[in-house]
């Protein structure tokens, strides 16, 4: 592990790329304080804003370019006025399931879109000071399991003929923590091969012409402005407008799947840590709650809330999805400074309350 002491300092000119969406406008105000200019980019997809509008919790002072990252026309508009000292690389097609039936548009949103902005850096000779990179947790796939004897060991992925058979754990181990410096990656979905590429893409490029960059590999994040009529992201949302309305929540599997469920203000203040971190580094970092809870827990929490009837598993299952994910964020906790301050149950409670303050929200 290398790292490097130069900080950032505030001022100059940040670029933040998706900055529109969910975790770009989480992250604006901070930004805007920090930096003279903000410029986001984002071609408001109509999957998260259906309006085609600015988004309202995107900070007043960021200016917003609509534009499409992965067309080479959009650096040559928006590296003509702006020289970026930061980047902060959000734009991404996230779906993990859709990713499997919509390939092509994922490795264009997100792998050409990354080479497109450096090429376009590099065409307009304006290097940034760092780069920080939205990754995700989908790049480790099922991850590291661990066997009876504790030898660890990676099981690849679940097929749909043990799946079928409701046999959703690998028989006689244990799962063990995503850890960027130790875990291998190996994605299951299309979206997370995506994800690594960028990640490979960007250290490469970064090496070569001495850029910093710093790589958050974030786990399942969810809180309030999340998009709420994007079918293939959210969960968490859709957990809630399904308990809103009376319904019971419908789990998949057994209801015990582990995920790692990380609030916005936490993953924000991890992003703005990574942007004005005194230490960098050029190798990922891992950004969760720092611990793991089941669906089923997840979604009990959220019935409560709505007085809701009790989860119920339905034994289903979805190709792309992992049994179990969750952080070891030491490696962010040491180099960032950062550390989580919320729980499931006080980012539920955010959630629940925010969507029920929404004023067209529907029950799903």
């Amino acid at each position: 592990m290398t790292s490097a002491s130069t900080s950032v300092r505030p001022g100059g000119t940040v670029l933040v790329t998706g900055g529109a969406g969910f975790i770009g406008s989480a992250i604006s105000p901070s930004l805007a304080e920090a930096f003279d200019r903000v410029v986001v980019v984002d071609n408001l997809h109509p999957q998260i804003h259906e309006s085609g509008l600015r988004p309202e919790q995107l900070d007043l002072r960021a200016e917003l370019v609509v534009a499409d990252v992965a067309e080479a026309a959009t650096w040559d508009q928006v590296l003509q006025d702006v020289t970026p000292d930061v980047i902060i690389h959000l734009a991404a097609e996230t779906g993990t399931g859709q990713s499997l039936e919509e390939s092509t548009r994922h490795t264009h949103v997100n792998v050409v879109g990354t080479s497109q902005m450096l090429d376009g850096l590099n065409r307009h000779h304006k290097l940034p000071r760092r780069i920080v990179l939205s990754s995700s947790r989908a790049v480790y796939g099922e991850g590291a399991w661990q066997d009876a004897e504790g030898k660890p060991f990676y099981p690849g992925q679940r097929m749909s003929a043990t799946l079928d058979q409701s046999q959703w754990d690998f028989p006689g181990a244990t799962p063990l923590a995503m850890k960027a410096s130790e875990t291998f990656p190996a994605p299951v979905s299309v979206y997370g091969a995506t994800k690594l590429a960028q990640e490979h893409i960007l250290q490469a490029w970064s090496k070569s012409y001495g850029v910093e960059t710093v790589i958050l590999r974030l786990q399942n994040v969810y809180g309030p402005g999340q998009s709420l009529i994007n079918p293939y992201t959210g969960i968490m949302s859709l957990f809630c407008r399904m308990a809103m309305g009376g319904k019971s929540i419908p789990l998949y599997e057994d209801g015990e799947v582990r995920r790692d469920f990380v609030l916005i203000d936490d993953v924000a203040s991890a992003i703005v840590a990574g942007a004005f971190s005194a230490t960098v580094q050029g190798e990922p970092m891992d950004i969760g709650s720092g611990e793991f809870q089941t669906i089923g827990t997840a979604a009990k929490l959220i019935a409560e809330h709505y007085n809701a009837p009790e989860p119920h598993v339905t034994g289903q299952y979805r190709q792309g999805d992992v049994r179990h994910a969750w952080a070891d964020i030491s490696a962010a906790q040491e180099v960032l400074g950062w550390s989580p301050k919320f729980n499931l149950a006080q980012g539920i409670d955010q959630l629940a309350t925010w969507i029920d303050a929404q004023p067209d929200v529907k029950p799903a």
